[in-house]
């Protein structure tokens, strides 16, 4: 046995890396609360969007012939506008030849515009009730609206009948809509019409309140006198015909711009107007209504109002008397509202885009994997396949090792019981359990232990390499398990000269709780089955740590395992393909490894390999426009890790997040339906899987609860690696706790 040691027993400087990972380590709790965030602010950014399309918080009762016993004789039998000037309920009536046009449920992009257009060809004012989640949709709509000397009023945020709503519901549907019109045209209104309300005989005992309340904060709500029931699509003809008030009565008059489709409101627009005009009517707004009985009221009591050049207002300011501009608090939080609802204009439909293209992915992703792994599997099992003349030429194993107290003497002594001619090389990576002493220890006549100070795992496997007597170099982890056949199964692929690095079949071993459980189908599935595919298009992206194989000479050809990424194993994967070799999977090489533990650890590590695999991916960017074999991996394999490693796992998570919002707010059945259907492709590959690698059935079980827990999980450890690759940021070999309980392969014969 021979043993390389340097100095020992002097307190050291920390190490560049170390200095790094200490920065890192600061990094990392910002970075999670920022991946938290970043999942709290996607499920607000559909939440709102939701509200805003009536899906979430959505009421669409409407209250019928209810009781109006409570209501004042004077209110049934009045005008359409009321008010609580002086706290009592007062209603005001359209003067003769006199029409107040408008419209209910806007703004709506196509038919707002066209109703604009007509008004401001007849040079006709209209008074539109706005629904404020419309408002905050079609900001530009209000604003144009206003400047062209339109008067808006509110109509409730969601279009709900506020007769059932709480006190809290109703001033929330108000404010809110108040917010999206000062932020969308700067200004805030003083008139109200309810949704579903009518004339004013039709207020009952449960919307009076409502009225009354609102009268009480200063709003005048306004009702109708003539209804074109336009929303009914009766035809141009009869629209014209029930707008029409009696005789030369004057009427305020209900179109609508939204809700539905409106050509016929269209078409009948200009008609009747003209129609009006010709009878003598002029139109106005419910404010210009409002001020023509202040005049009467004036001139019955004997007081003249001042001219407009005395007042100083204009036309257009006294037909929009209920605006009042916006200012301080209102104007800034309605502007962040309109802001808000941009964002989620624009993030919830691209998401869906993306959500059903990546899905697409997917789904051609888990059948070009059954169809490729099947092929697979039946050509490397098949008689008359063989790599080539049997390798039997001794091999070196490299065991880097670092505080492996727990896991050293299993790990040597599976491999003491292997079937291929072997030398162990263990580099011990300045650990201060007392490692090396227990691989010493076991006295084995083919092992040999370089010590070394701690520099990481890529400078031990290093290490390894340049004390490496032979010239296929195996690598493996101190904590994993090899069967007796598995490093002469593992370097079989080398008879063929074109293979440079083979990967292994890396197995969970202490599979018996729930995370273990939750890895075990991961390995099975998400690794196995992809590597099969990988093998078939020759792009295999990474050799495991925990189980693979090369030649020397072209581990040494590329540089040795690189510290620039976390990655090692797919950084040096990589670099084979572009130096030419071919690397492939040989599935009866198996490993037992010891998976994390407790999902503190399962983060750590996964964080690691996340990162680890980007930075990989960045530092061999140049193959995508390189030739050969390099190309190759460039063209075919580089893009499908990055959809499927990177992409498809970030949004993963939607299908979870969308289904829930779907089962809650739209469609319970359909949304649950589509869920089970994409479980149950996904269980289709993993039984497949778990066939070919002749796993037990049983570990599937918990495949959906993996899918409701464990696919977060990973979703945030993504987040919190692509926060660091863009803030920048490096980490030391990660020491996971180890606990030894993998002494054989679990469920090996």
């Amino acid at each position: 046995m021979t043993t390389t040691t340097p100095s020992r027993g002097r307190r050291r400087a920390p190490t560049r890396i170390e200095r790094a990972a200490g920065r890192a380590a600061a990094l990392q709790k910002p970075r999670v609360v920022l991946a938290l965030l970043l999942l709290l602010a996607l499920t607000c950014v559909m939440l709102l969007d939701g509200y805003l399309r009536a899906e979430v918080g959505g009421d669409e009762r409407v209250r019928t012939e209810a009781s109006s016993s409570q209501v004042p004789e004077r209110v049934l039998d009045g005008g359409p506008i009321l008010t609580f000037q002086g706290g009592r309920a007062t209603t005001v009536s359209v003067p003769d030849r006199t029409i107040a046009l408008t419209f209910d449920d806007g703004p709506n992009p196509t038919w707002t515009p066209q109703v604009l257009r007509i008004l401001r060809k007849y040079d006709v004012p209209g008074t539109f009730f706005l629904v404020g989640s419309m408002v905050s949709r079609y900001p530009d709509l209000v604003r144009t609206m206003v400047e062209q000397g339109n008067e808006v009023g509110v109509h409730t945020f969601t279009h709900v009948d506020l007769s059932y709503q709480s006190d809290s519901r109703i001033r929330r549907e108000i404010e809110q809509t108040q917010l999206a019109l000062a932020g969308a045209a700067g200004i805030t209104t003083t008139l109200f019409r309810a949704p579903y309300s009518s004339e004013t005989d039709a207020i009952d005992d449960y919307s009076w309140p409502v009225y009354q309340k609102l009268g009480e904060d200063g709003y005048t709500s306004v009702f109708v006198d003539t209804d074109s029931d336009d929303w009914k699509r009766p035809g141009v003809s009869k629209i014209v015909r029930w707008a029409t008030p009696k005789g030369t009565e004057g009427a305020s008059v209900l179109f609508h711009d939204a809700g539905g489709e409106r050509s016929q409101t269209i078409q009948a627009l200009p008609r009747y107007i003209e129609k009006m005009r010709a009878k003598g009517y002029t139109f106005t707004t419910i404010s210009g209504v409002m001020e023509k009985q202040d005049k009467r009221a004036g001139t019955a009591s004997g007081v003249r109002s001042a001219p407009a050049a005395v007042t100083g207002t204009t036309a257009a300011s006294r037909l929009q008397a209920a605006h009042h501009k916006a200012t301080g608090t209102t104007l800034y939080e309605g502007k962040a509202l309109v802001l808000a609802v941009a964002v989620a204009e624009w993030t919830v439909p691209a998401l869906s885009v993306g959500l059903a293209v990546v899905g697409v992915a997917v789904l051609g992703r888990f059948g070009m994997m059954l169809l490729l792994a099947r092929r697979h599997h039946r050509r490397r099992n098949e008689r008359r396949f063989g790599w080539g003349p049997p390798v039997t030429r001794p091999v070196s194993v490299i065991v880097p090792a670092y505080n492996e107290k727990e896991c050293i003497a299993n790990t040597l002594g599976s491999l003491a019981r292997s079937t291929h001619p072997i030398e162990i090389v263990v580099v011990d990576d300045g650990s201060t359990d007392g490692t090396a002493e227990i691989a010493e220890s076991l006295g084995l006549p083919n092992l040999r232990v370089v010590r070394q100070e701690n520099a990481g795992k890529p400078a031990a496997l290093n290490n390894g390499v340049r004390h490496a007597r032979h010239d296929i170099v195996v690598m493996m982890d101190g904590d994993t398990v090899f069967e007796p056949d598995t490093v002469r199964q593992l370097v079989q692929p080398f008879a063929d000269p074109e293979v440079g690095a083979v990967a292994g079949n890396a197995k969970v071993g202490n599979r018996g709780t729930v995370i273990g459980a939750w890895q075990h189908i991961e390995y099975v599935m998400g690794f196995n089955l992809d590597r099969r595919m990988y093998d078939l298009l020759r792009c295999m992206p990474t050799i495991p740590g925990a189980i693979g194989a090369f030649r020397r000479e072209a581990v040494l050809q590329a540089g040795g395992m690189s510290e620039d990424t976390l990655a090692e194993d797919t950084d040096i994967t990589i670099a084979m393909h572009r130096a030419g070799w071919r690397v492939v999977y040989q599935e009866h090489a198996r490993a037992w490894t010891e998976a994390p533990g407790s999902l503190g650890q399962l983060w750590s590590q996964r964080y690691r390999w996340s990162y680890g695999t980007m930075q990989a991916l960045w530092k061999h960017r140049k193959s995508l426009t390189d030739r050969g074999p390099s190309g190759r991996f460039g063209r075919v394999g580089m893009p499908l890790v990055v959809l499927f490693q990177v992409v498809a796992p970030l949004f993963a998570p939607l299908i979870d997040v969308f289904t829930a919002y779907s089962m809650v707010f739209v469609d319970f059945r359909a949304a649950l339906l589509a869920w089970l259907a994409v479980l149950g492709v996904q269980l289709t590959c993993a039984a497949y899987a778990f066939r070919l690698d002749r796993e037990k059935y049983r570990y599937l079980l918990m495949m959906p609860l993996q899918q409701l827990a464990y696919r977060q999980m990973m979703y945030l450890v993504l987040i919190h690696s692509c926060v660091t690759a863009l803030t920048g940021g490096r980490l030391r070999w990660q020491k996971l706790k180890r606990t030894g309980e993998v002494a054989t392969p679990a469920g090996a014969s």
